[in-house]
């Protein structure tokens, strides 16, 4: 098939390198964010989907909105059979779902009705799931609801951070699309509408999502910061300042410590929570280097029943 790929982060990725190397279908063009600020600098940068587009020699189009009427147009001359989307993070107008015979075809990474919405990776890890997977269906005007052609599971590991579990779906959903998109081709796959039960929402974790409640259990103070990890971070603030949390380990053997209360030695940093201590792991104090939390206890000196907040 004549293809327009849809996407924008890294994770879009292993699904765009997949169909450029597939010898059933042509990628004619890719849809993707315009370029933004990224890296410490806040240097202005392509997409990753825009960077490996142009490395391939691939046209790349980049609408402010997805309705704009000079992307229709070009959407139309280039004339896609389908367009397979992944991560693109922008909404499609019905202008848009119209060109494509073969409409538009997303990859979504829960199992579907699970976690609709823009972080589905985040409140699986976030809600304790034991497994998630991926989902392709065809997109409709409501929100992650239309007609699911396939699926494949995931287990969640104990240790699992969003970015860690997200990187293993975009590698094996990537074949998921292919095999979908090949079925869509051949008319031996037909989308099946998605069931009435069990839907649920996953939208955006924002910044004061992610900030660390001491006072909850300790397994939830574990599962927010995983869920949180890379982005957007989950965080506390110390002496008036926020501190960023990496990964922390559940010490249930550690004593008793009152919630966000902070017990250091030279090689280990405890905070309480409403349960057990937890250990943490890497931080990144505001202003300054990620670095263990040992290293970070070495050069502030934590008074007797200082506090993370």
């Amino acid at each position: 098939m004549r293809l327009v790929f849809a996407g924008t982060p890294d994770t879009a990725l292993p699904s765009l390198r997949a169909l450029l190397d597939s010898p059933r279908h042509e990628v004619a063009a890719v849809v993707t964010r315009p370029d933004a600020q990224s890296g410490r600098g806040r240097k202005v940068h392509p997409s990753p989907v825009a960077q490996l587009a142009e490395e391939s020699g691939i046209e790349v189009l980049k609408p402010a909105k997805a309705g704009d009427p000079e992307f229709l147009g070009r959407l139309r001359e280039i004339g896609p059979d389908c367009c397979p989307v992944v991560a693109y993070g922008a909404l499609l107008p019905q202008a848009a779902l119209d060109i494509p015979p073969q409409g538009w075809i997303n990859l979504h990474f829960s199992v579907l009705p699970a976690w609709r919405g823009a972080a589905p990776v985040q409140h699986a890890v976030l809600h304790g799931d034991d497994v998630t997977g991926a989902s392709t269906f065809r997109i409709v005007k409501e929100l992650d609801a239309g007609p699911v052609f396939g699926v494949l599971t995931e287990p969640i590991r104990s240790d699992d951070t969003s970015g860690a579990l997200l990187a293993r779906l975009a590698e094996a959903g990537a074949g998921l699309l292919l095999a979908t998109l090949d079925g869509v081709e051949d008319g031996t796959l037909e989308a099946r509408p998605q069931p009435a039960d069990g839907v649920s929402l996953a939208p955006k974790i924002t910044v004061e999502d992610a900030r660390i409640d001491w006072a909850a259990p300790a397994m939830r103070v574990d599962r927010l910061v995983r869920a949180c990890t890379p982005g957007p971070g989950a965080w506390a603030e110390f002496r008036g300042q926020r501190v960023k949390i990496g990964p922390v380990r559940l010490a249930p053997d550690a004593g008793k410590l009152a919630p966000g209360e902070i017990a250091a030695t030279r090689k280990t940093v405890l905070v309480g929570t409403g349960t057990h201590p937890v250990e943490l792991g890497e931080v990144q104090p505001q202003g300054k280097r990620q670095m263990t939390a040992a290293e970070w206890g070495r050069g502030v000196r934590f008074a007797d029943g200082e506090t993370l907040v």
